[in-house]
């Protein structure tokens, strides 16, 4: 499940660093930001995004950003968007909890608190996973479908299609992709290179959260990491001399690989 969120800031700072970390949840997708009042609330209106964070103890007096734009969204909306409030320090979080906004957020932004925060959220939105399951097979997802998959990639099969010519490739069989200027080429672990002409950015759109993005040139699945040197900025495949890079912009993701790695089932020695 996608979830659409929008950032309100007057620090452009705060934005790149909210946008970064949401980034390493994939699942997350910003559709605008604004830096003031008046473009904030247009932007919820037109947008109508399911999550906003929403900076309430500006450093530009004059961007008027306040918890006043929550009662003007009351005015227009039936359902209010859920609000994560961002401030420098504490000093109106008793304001904002009357304001009932979803959570609280103090700048600098720590990785930690972050993923409390979206975890929480997707908590206490309805899934659509739980629902109960249906009586059908699992549809081959095609590259050239421009809707969000995000399913189990262990039930997820991709299908390439060329002048005819259908290609089926198991998601889990998938060890990393790789920009090659409009097209991707798919590494296999078993050796095979299959090239699909779209973007990498297309695929980072749909597939699900095994994968995650590490450089402007590559997406790598989490199942096939077997080491991450943070020194030299790498990824090791498991079974194979490759290395992947990664960049600072993909440095959440990183993070959060490693935090997933070490979630469950995880010795350090």
């Amino acid at each position: 499940m996608s979830y659409s969120y929008v950032i309100i800031n007057d620090n452009q700072e705060n934005v790149v660093n909210i946008q970064s970390l949401a980034d390493g949840f994939h699942n997350f997708r910003l559709v605008a930001s604004a830096n003031n009042y008046d473009d904030g609330l247009n932007c919820i209106l037109e947008h109508q995004p399911q999550l906003v964070f929403l900076e309430i103890d500006p450093k530009d007096k004059s961007s008027k950003l306040s918890l006043s734009l929550i009662n003007e969204l009351y005015r227009y909306l039936k359902e209010i968007p859920k609000i994560i409030v961002t401030a420098k320090n504490g000093n109106l979080a008793l304001e904002a909890i009357k304001h009932e906004v979803f959570d609280y957020l103090v700048a600098p932004f720590e990785l930690n608190e972050f993923r409390k925060t979206l975890l929480k959220f997707e908590k206490s939105v309805p899934s659509i996973a739980a629902s109960p399951p249906r009586e059908t097979e699992q549809k081959p997802f095609f590259v050239d479908n421009d809707y969000p998959v995000k399913t189990d990639p262990e039930q997820l099969t991709i299908c390439i299609k060329s002048y005819g010519d259908y290609r089926f490739i198991d998601a889990k069989d998938i060890q990393y992709f790789q920009a090659d200027n409009n097209s991707t080429d798919i590494h296999l672990n078993n050796g095979e290179m299959i090239t699909a002409f779209k973007t990498l950015k297309h695929f980072e759109n749909v597939l699900p959260s095994q994968f995650y993005r590490i450089h402007n040139s590559y997406i790598v699945n989490i199942n096939y990491i077997s080491r991450i040197h943070t020194g030299n900025a790498v990824c090791y495949i498991k079974n194979t001399t490759t290395k992947l890079p990664f960049s600072k912009s993909y440095k959440g993701n990183v993070d959060q690989i490693i935090a997933v790695i070490s979630s469950s089932g995880y010795l350090e020695i």
